[in-house]
């Protein structure tokens, strides 16, 4: 083999190594995240969801806790491990600073959405969503209203925008201690505006 043809596939080796890497994720407390039961959390993808309770069941030989969390929206209840809440990405709900920066983000316009294909855009958003970060879906839902201001959404984009706009409503809702429709007259007032 040439070094030339070597060169070229490691490239490619080096390329698609990179792209199926996981997303790095915060760097870790020292403290493990801890919950109560009653507490009110959020799920990547799921929304607001409240610890119902904490049990232990018996998996393999070995005594494993859970979080049993019922999210809010659908009514599901799933089971977190104690030890494996930061790699599923379960968090507390937005401080009051998070919930000023997350407005600050949405009222900030001046952004240009990518003018890629929409199942590409559709990709990225949902990688977004997934991660449960509330910046990452404001992200979303700032990028999908400005691009609404330009053009007439598709129907994904629309589903996409009300996944976004749900997840971040009920979020803030219960951070700013307030109701929903309040919160989403104000978001649409951004826009709006």
């Amino acid at each position: 083999m040439s070094i030339m043809r070597a060169q070229k596939i490691a490239v490619r080796g080096t390329a698609f190594a990179k792209s199926i890497q996981p997303k790095v994720k915060p760097a870790k407390t020292e403290k493990p995240i801890t919950f109560e039961v009653g507490q009110k959390v959020v799920y990547p993808a799921y929304g607001v969801g409240q610890i119902q309770s904490i049990e232990s069941k018996e998996i393999a030989g070995s005594s494993i806790s859970f979080y049993m969390i019922r999210v809010l929206e659908s009514d599901v209840t799933v089971m977190v491990p104690l030890n494996k809440v930061e790699n599923v990405g379960v968090r507390p709900i937005a401080t009051q600073g998070e919930v000023k920066e997350v407005y600050s983000m949405l009222k900030d316009k001046k952004v240009i959405v990518e003018q890629t294909t929409w199942n590409r855009r559709h990709r990225e958003y949902m990688e977004k969503i997934k991660t449960g970060s509330i910046f990452e879906i404001a992200e979303v839902l700032r990028d999908l209203c400005v691009l609404r201001a330009d053009k007439v959404l598709s129907f994904g984009e629309k589903k996409m925008l009300e996944l976004a706009k749900g997840l971040l409503v009920k979020e803030l809702a219960i951070a700013e201690v307030t109701d929903e429709p309040t919160v989403e007259a104000q978001i649409e007032t951004i826009y709006t505006t």
